[in-house]
């Protein structure tokens, strides 16, 4: 299997902040330009901010009227609610769940303890469709959207050793870009390919490592796109499932 060691997985553009609603991430959206349909220039799409903290209430997640994921019942460590995220009027598009440790951006570097988490991120699968204030179209999701959202996670709970606050900021935004042109590109040589069960089905997966830990990304049968992210915890073994009880997540 092809892997890489670069550090271009992908980036929030600020570190991981306490959302104002516990359950439910402002307009945040892992579409393309609203108006145009096409990205502008110095334009990504605004990724939820991934924070374990902010979560409170399932509400957000029984809003929403797709089927939520998460690892399958051979995982057996804590699991717990993140957030999610919604369209301006207030659709549910994507969401995330944690399985394992709860991460810290600084993490290793701080603490000396190794982390080994995994967060699933379930993104509704949409059609081309007008956006909420009727003045464009919205580009449908794909698996590329649940690569973004990975690939943006993961390093939102990454800090490159020997850097300070400030150069971190300057880090994360530098690779905002590269995160949208990685997600954009699964045919390309970065990624490889790997087959994971979802729903007990063989599933393709795009996949990818870096030094700060692993994105995959791929789409199920029950129209949503999987993307996940981790550290500490192999890719390999792992497996997805609907949520049938969001109460066995805490």
């Amino acid at each position: 299997m092809e892997t890489t060691s670069s550090s271009l997985v992908g980036a929030q553009t600020a570190e991981a902040p306490a959302a104002a609603d516990p359950a439910q991430e402002p307009h945040t959206s892992p579409h393309t330009s609203p108006h145009t349909g096409e990205r502008g220039e110095g334009q990504q799409p605004e990724a939820a901010a991934p924070v374990p903290a902010a979560r409170r209430t399932a509400g957000g997640f029984l809003a929403a009227d797709f089927p939520w994921y998460g690892l399958d019942g051979a995982f057996t460590g804590p699991r717990w609610l993140m957030q999610v995220g919604t369209a301006a009027d207030g659709t549910v598009e994507h969401g995330s769940t944690g399985h394992g440790d709860e991460p810290s951006a600084r993490g290793e570097i701080a603490t000396g303890e190794k982390e080994r988490f995994a967060v699933v991120i379930t993104v509704a699968s949409n059609p081309l469709r007008r956006s909420g204030d009727g003045t464009g179209v919205l580009e449908a999701t794909s698996v590329s959207s649940a690569a973004w959202l990975a690939g943006s996670g993961l390093l939102a709970y990454s800090w490159p050793g020997q850097m300070d606050h400030t150069l971190r900021d300057d880090w994360l935004d530098q690779q905002t870009e590269a995160a949208w042109e990685l997600a954009d590109d699964l045919a390309g040589e970065d990624w490889s390919t790997l087959s994971l069960p979802v729903d007990g089905e063989p599933t393709t997966f795009h996949y990818r490592e870096s030094e700060f830990g692993w994105v995959l990304a791929g789409s199920t049968g029950s129209g949503v796109h999987l993307g996940a992210y981790g550290r500490g915890m192999s890719a390999y073994g792992l497996g997805f499932s609907a949520i049938s009880d969001l109460g066995t997540y805490e």
